[in-house]
């Protein structure tokens, strides 16, 4: 093992736990797209400008559900200037198909009615019709115009409330499936039940020393992307069309398009913009098929740009829900018995990362056990979406909860009850996977022998909390495409969206492999026309799976340059070898480095390119520990943090700052999850806070330097060892700050966010 203090980043350090040397893995080049950045060149959605230009504006639903009786445009269309209506009516029957996203699935069905309501409205806010005109002010202007009738329905915002069996019904078509089997005969709002079990529980629990049982409630919460959802939409006349949209996954859009609007996959092209952040939120489409119906309906390009408040109420947050965790232990300090239930927000359709949640809830133990219950729920509330891990970070505020409760009960330290009860290589989760090689119990240590861990904390009402998370890391399919240029610079084509910086991650790992500098490498973004598939940037699974591409690419380009080389020296390729510093060398002490032998590609023969697309293993194994000191008002029940530090196996850090800011980032989403971030819904289902004003993320002044620690423990199935780091931060924040609480006022929180009322209530109440 070895120590490497990180020069960028104040506190921060990287714990390697392998030997492997590396030109450029673990240097902190400048991104390839700094320079765009800053200048304010960089093309997000929003600047797309097209000759003739149309702007959209869609009219939503005031209410939370209703059936729409009917819908008069007559007004709207005669207003000046409006070019272009269309309604629910102007969607194709899709039927009932389930397509895959990348990072979840979807009943094609519910996406369309989502993106336009047909006979029903589920959430406020909810797609009625759209218009498209001359300017953005006529769009919005002709779409008050626009009459619609309902007739309200009960509304359902609580997931328990929703499962009951005379709670109102959102969906007709909704039956409980259960290991692939509908198990419902009527309509209902539990759209999927999940079972995971091994050994024996009920037996372990009986024969255990201490039990404990406690129920979670944690709230609706927003991504916090800054840019909001925008698209613009050119109608070719041949039936093709271009899409031009900020997306985490330019083929995902185009699969959606092709299906809800049944145009042949290969007439549609997607051009991903620079995106202004998604973490999870920019993987379902929204408003690119409306901007594409507009636009085929008014012969005119159209831009359907949404508003903030139009972000808030009809895009997809991460769920709201209900757990119940249940661990028991005996007085050796051994884990023997845990059991959950999980109830998942889907909001108005099926699909909330319930399962997810069901398999990270228990991963980070040794249980051998256990039983995981999970259900996934319909309520009055947009149709959830991912979140950066999503579900992980409800089931790690539940699960570490209960953890601390019977290490006190048992009188132990609470880190080294979770290092003796760590999942490791060999360790088998509840839904049946086995577990590899995995960092946890390094995580575990490397914060037991912090200085942030082992220094004095002093002071009334302040307290010291530590967690653990976990995500799996997503694999899927990647593709990419290298050229190799006469100067000696190679371009690299790659379809990821570059949400933090993976366009440098990626050409790291290129130049790596060929042996040259990292500038050397031009990562380019391309369309959906000129790179293979790709799925989304999404799941950790960028720097992971394209850069397994990456690198077969690269292989090949050392085989063709070393085929080149022997041409030139008229001598077998087998007498001729590449070098990890990128020089070719051949027979009698012949040798070229990589640069001056590009300059001669044109002259000896073809192009030297190379393309490679792959399919990564579905998971790396990423865990995370974090610990944490806040000081709590006891006359407010505010909390300030005083200290933060993460710490995360990334198998191998590619870009050491990209991996610190990654860690960083999703510790302050969590914190802001924990203490103050949720969606407020009034009894009528209306939401209350649909702005960055009264929707409450923290700022520079709620959060101390978090200080970061890299652990690199190899992901065995990776060729650089990396894991992918962007879920797990985000999961262990909520519990370490519960915990932190509990050791400075004595109280445990059980509902997300621990806002100032909440904890003042318990304390009140202690």
């Amino acid at each position: 093992m070895s120590i490497a203090e990180g020069p960028a980043t104040n506190g921060s350090k990287t714990v390697r736990h392998h030997d492997r040397e590396y030109q450029v893995i673990g240097t902190r080049p400048v991104r390839h797209d700094g320079a765009d950045k800053v200048t304010g060149r960089a093309k997000y959605g929003a600047d797309v400008r097209l000759s003739g230009m149309l702007h959209g504006y869609v009219l939503r639903s005031p209410v939370a559900h209703a059936k729409i009786i009917a819908i008069d445009t007559s007004r709207a269309e005669a207003l000046p200037g409006v070019r272009a209506i269309v309604t629910g009516a102007d969607l194709p029957e899709v039927g009932d198909r389930v397509a895959e996203l990348g990072e979840g699935a979807v009943n094609l069905r519910h996406l369309s009615a989502n993106i336009l309501a047909k006979d029903k409205v589920l959430y406020q806010g909810h797609p009625i019709a759209a218009v498209a005109a001359d300017n953005i002010h006529i769009a919005e202007e002709a779409a008050r115009l626009i009459e619609v009738q309902y007739e309200e329905l009960p509304v359902v915002i609580d997931v328990i409330g929703a499962m009951k069996p005379d709670a109102a019904v959102l969906n007709d078509d909704v039956r409980t499936v259960e290991f692939g089997e509908v198990v419902s005969d009527e309509p209902t709002n539990v759209a999927e039940k999940f079972l995971y079990e091994q050994g024996d529980p009920d037996a372990a629990f009986s024969s255990a020393d201490v039990v404990v049982e406690r129920e979670f409630r944690t709230a609706t919460v927003h991504q916090g992307y800054i840019e909001p959802h925008t698209s613009t939409a050119l109608w070719h006349g041949d039936g093709r069309c271009t899409i031009w949209t900020s997306t985490q996954g330019a083929f995902t859009v185009r699969q959606q398009v092709a299906e809800l609007l049944e145009i042949p996959l290969t007439w549609i092209k997607v051009v991903p913009q620079e995106i202004g952040g998604g973490f999870g939120g920019k993987i379902s489409v929204y408003e690119q098929p409306v901007a594409v119906l507009l636009s085929q309906k008014s012969g005119r390009p159209v831009k359907v740009t949404m508003s903030r408040t139009d972000v808030f109420q009809s895009t997809g947050p991460t769920p709201g829900s209900y757990i119940r965790v249940k661990i028991g232990a005996n007085r050796d300090g051994k884990i023997v018995a845990g059991e959950a239930y999980l109830a998942y927000e889907a909001g108005a359709y099926p699909g909330s990362p319930i399962n997810p949640g069901c398999m990270c809830i228990l991963a980070c133990y040794d249980i051998p056990n256990a039983r995981v219950e999970g259900y996934d729920v319909c309520v009055n509330k947009p149709r959830t979406n991912a979140y950066r891990a999503p579900g992980s970070t409800n089931a790690a505020f539940a699960i570490e909860a209960v953890i601390d409760e019977v290490a006190d009960q048992l009188n132990v330290d609470k880190l080294t009850f979770r290092i003796d009860n760590a999942a490791r290589e060999g360790t088998r989760r509840p839904d049946g996977v086995v577990f590899p090689r995995v960092g946890l119990v390094e995580c575990l240590n490397v914060i037991r022998e912090s200085e942030h861990y082992n220094s004095p904390l002093e002071g009334p009402n302040r307290g010291r909390g530590i967690a653990s998370g976990f995500w799996f890391n997503a694999g899927l399919k990647s593709s990419v495409t290298v050229n190799v240029n006469t100067d000696g610079k190679v371009t690299l084509v790659e379809g990821s969206t570059d949400i933090g910086g993976t366009r440098t991650s990626l050409a790291m790992q290129l130049a790596e492999t060929l042996g040259i500098t990292a500038e050397d490498v031009q990562p380019i973004v391309a369309d959906t026309d000129s790179v293979g598939y790709t799925d989304v940037t999404g799941g950790s699974r960028v720097t992971l799976a394209t850069g397994m591409a990456v690198y077969e690419a690269g292989i090949k380009i050392r085989e063709l340059m070393c085929a080149r080389a022997a041409k030139i020296w008229e001598c077998d390729t087998t007498d001729v070898r590449y070098e990890d510093d990128g020089t070719i060398s051949g027979p009698g002490n012949q040798s070229i480095s990589f640069k001056d032998l590009a300059g001669k590609i044109i002259a000896t023969g073809e192009s030297i390119t190379a393309s490679a697309s792959i399919s990564a293993p579905a998971s790396s194994n990423a865990f995370g520990v974090h610990c944490v000191d806040l000081e709590v008002d006891p006359d407010t029940g505010k909390v300030r943090i005083l200290r933060y530090t993460a710490a995360q196996d990334a198998g191998t850090a590619i870009h050491p700052a990209y991996v610190e800011g990654q860690m960083q980032g999703g510790a302050v989403q969590g914190i802001g999850w924990a203490l103050n971030e949720e969606y407020i819904y009034n009894q009528d289902g209306l939401l209350t806070n649909a702005n960055f004003l009264d929707y409450r993320m923290p700022t520079c002044f709620d959060i101390p330097s978090i200080e970061t620690i890299i652990v690199e423990v190899p992901n065995p199935d990776h060729p650089y060892g990396v894991r992918g780091v962007g879920e797990v931060p985000i999961c262990p924040p909520p519990a370490a700050l519960n915990s932190a609480l509990h050791d400075a006022i004595g109280v445990r929180m059980q509902e997300l966010p621990m806002s100032p009322p909440r904890v003042l209530h318990e304390i009140l109440k202690k």
